[in-house]
């Protein structure tokens, strides 16, 4: 069986792919992020402040401009009278959504208390 990438101990020494994920996705607050904008299509800056309970204003910006350096975000400055910001997420971002999906339907099925009637 030693053609498995699991079980292989040179495949397992250093995933270069698994790694390039972790430095993408490894803020706390980075998958609610992308979850929020994926679900709402456009969020603007305090409407993810308002949905990310216990997120300060520093970490927000600082992972929105980290998942926006990674291509997953998109930031939209409309010059107006106040200024509005906008983020989308990206062709990349999208391709993201299904693995988002499939997090959330296992979340919900393994971690989740079944007897707490708030939506999980």
């Amino acid at each position: 069986m030693a053609d498995n990438k699991f079980t292989d101990e040179r495949a397992m020494a250093r995933c270069e792919s698994m790694s390039r994920m972790q430095a993408v996705l490894g803020g706390k607050w980075k998958i609610l992020i992308l979850w929020y904008v994926a679900t709402y299509k456009v969020q603007r800056f305090g409407e993810l402040m308002r949905r990310i309970d216990g997120i300060s204003q520093s970490t927000l910006t600082k992972q929105l401009r980290e998942l926006e350096a990674d291509g997953l975000i998109h930031r939209e400055i409309y010059r107006e009278i106040p200024p509005r910001v906008e983020y989308t997420l990206t062709d990349l971002g999208q391709s993201f959504v299904p693995i988002l999906a499939d997090m959330m339907l296992w979340s919900q099925q393994w971690l989740c208390d079944k007897r707490d009637t708030r939506e999980c």
